[in-house]
């Protein structure tokens, strides 16, 4: 009986040990696993780095694009401004290198005018501004300004080789006390309102005459007035 008893204990004993073993041994495993864990979190803080890198080099690229817009922005400008320092730079046109006709229409109608047109016969571009000074036939008298005329008389309409510009003498005819001519001669204003030379206006077309109680001129413009 004795032996038997003691046979159990020592069972006992080696079975508490053995349990006391693998109670170790599974400690140290949660603890590596522990580790292991924590070191993965680690191994992200890089990937977390490469993405503010990331984001810096986006941000970079942005202001790379900004700076490449106002560049664009700069380049537009500039040719904006070559283009006015060249129409600045062009010189008032003058009558020997201008050819200016008149050809008389609506005769005896509402709107009778002559219209009048500019062309630069030079090589340079050179500018019209304001309103021509007109005297008809013998009639020494400078005809006004239209009251019913368009604003933006006082802009300078630059005329390239070739190029053209309008104006026009409004005609009133009352029937009795007129005037009649055939002829008008022009001048040309400065900005300051100064003019050149008077010079004779070549007459165009079938109908040459004209009559005339009262009459006043438009400004130069770049499309023919009363273009019906």
């Amino acid at each position: 009986m004795r032996t038997s008893r003691i046979r159990t204990a020592a069972l006992a004993a080696v079975t508490a040990a053995l349990a006391l073993g693998l109670t170790a041994c599974g400690g140290d495993g949660d603890s590596k696993a522990a580790g292991g864990d924590n070191a993965t979190g680690a191994a992200s803080r890089p990937a977390s780095d490469g993405d503010s890198k990331g984001g810096a080099k986006q941000a970079t690229s942005g202001a790379d694009t900004k700076a490449d817009a106002r560049s664009a922005t700069a380049s537009d400008g500039s040719a904006e401004v070559a283009s006015k320092d060249a129409a600045t730079a062009a010189q008032q046109c003058i009558g020997d290198e201008m050819l200016v006709t008149a050809v008389h229409r609506f005769a005896g109608q509402q709107g009778d005018h002559l219209l009048v047109t500019a062309s630069n016969q030079g090589t340079k571009p050179c500018w019209v501004t304001s309103f021509p000074a007109v005297k008809l036939g013998d009639d020494g008298l400078e005809l006004p300004h239209s009251k019913k005329d368009n604003p933006g008389g006082d802009k300078r309409i630059t005329l390239q080789p070739g190029g053209k510009a309008y104006s026009a003498v409004n005609l009133f005819d009352y029937g009795s006390g007129h005037q009649t001519a055939q002829s008008l001669a022009i001048a040309l204003r400065g900005t300051d309102g100064h003019q050149s030379p008077y010079y004779s206006v070549v007459m165009k077309g079938g109908s040459q005459q004209f009559s005339w109680n009262e009459a006043d001129v438009l400004n130069w413009n770049t499309e023919k007035p009363y273009d019906f």
